[in-house]
């Protein structure tokens, strides 16, 4: 059994700061790639940030500059560093992940975590 568990979503002002962590747990045998979406109301679902298990990572044109995504393979964890937040980035965010598990290692499976919510508002 997979699960990806995303932490550290909540309420911040515009020009604040979060942290968004998701960790994989379960058989797995291979990280591939690691990333995260969002979801803003009314708007469709979006990719925010990726990042390769050889470190190679990939930016919405919306967050360059603000957002850094980065990872921790012991741990099989990664974090999206997000920084001068504005309204615009409101939205539930999910974690999702590209596995290779030990029960079948010659596949690449895709999974979602549940989301955490971020609200920037005054």
């Amino acid at each position: 059994q997979v699960q990806l568990v995303e932490s550290g979503g909540g309420l911040v002002q515009p020009g604040g700061s979060l942290r968004l962590s998701c960790a994989a747990s379960g058989s797995i045998f291979s990280i591939i790639a690691m990333g995260w979406y969002r979801q803003a109301p009314g708007k469709q679902r979006e990719l925010v940030a990726t990042i390769t298990s050889g470190g190679s990572t990939n930016y919405a044109d919306s967050v360059k500059g603000r957002f850094t995504i980065s990872r921790d393979n012991a741990k099989n964890t990664v974090y999206l560093q997000m920084n001068s937040l504005k309204p615009e980035d409101t939205a539930v965010y999910y974690c999702n992940a590209d596995l290779q598990l030990w029960t079948d290692y010659l596949r690449v499976k895709n999974y979602w975590g549940q989301g955490t919510h971020v609200t920037v508002s005054s």
